[in-house]
């Protein structure tokens, strides 16, 4: 099966930065597209930003300037830079791949989600 293990978070203060990663590993063939998801206590799981495959992008409008999503295709890896951090990006951030097993079946991907990882702002 495939696994995805969530890394780098921490307490940090208001405007400080700091970088998370996800590390998939198992049956791979080939990975799709890769996202990172936060939930903050007492709120719904939404999504933070997406890369695709070929490389594009998306952030939502409220890290927009201040968080950068990038992969390591060759790793399986993907981060997350977070930049000037608020006390309102506290939350559990979680990893989501879309990932194919095997060459046989390369038109389906099959969901996964990692553990999650805290991150904390505060003063």
């Amino acid at each position: 099966q495939v696994q995805l293990v969530e890394s780098g978070g921490d307490l940090v203060q208001p405007g400080e930065s700091l970088t998370i990663s996800c590390a998939a590993s198992g049956t791979i063939f080939s990975i799709n597209d890769m996202g990172w998801y936060r939930q903050a206590p007492g709120k719904q799981r939404d999504l933070v930003a997406y890369i695709t495959s070929g490389g594009d992008t998306y952030l939502v409008d409220s890290v927009k300037g201040r968080f950068s999503i990038t992969r390591d295709y060759h790793k399986n890896m993907m981060f997350l830079q977070m930049n000037s951090l608020k006390p309102e990006d506290t939350a559990v951030y979680y990893c989501k791949a879309e990932v194919v097993l095997d060459e046989s079946t390369w038109w389906r991907a099959e969901t996964y989600w990692g553990q999650g990882t805290q991150v904390t702002v505060s003063s």
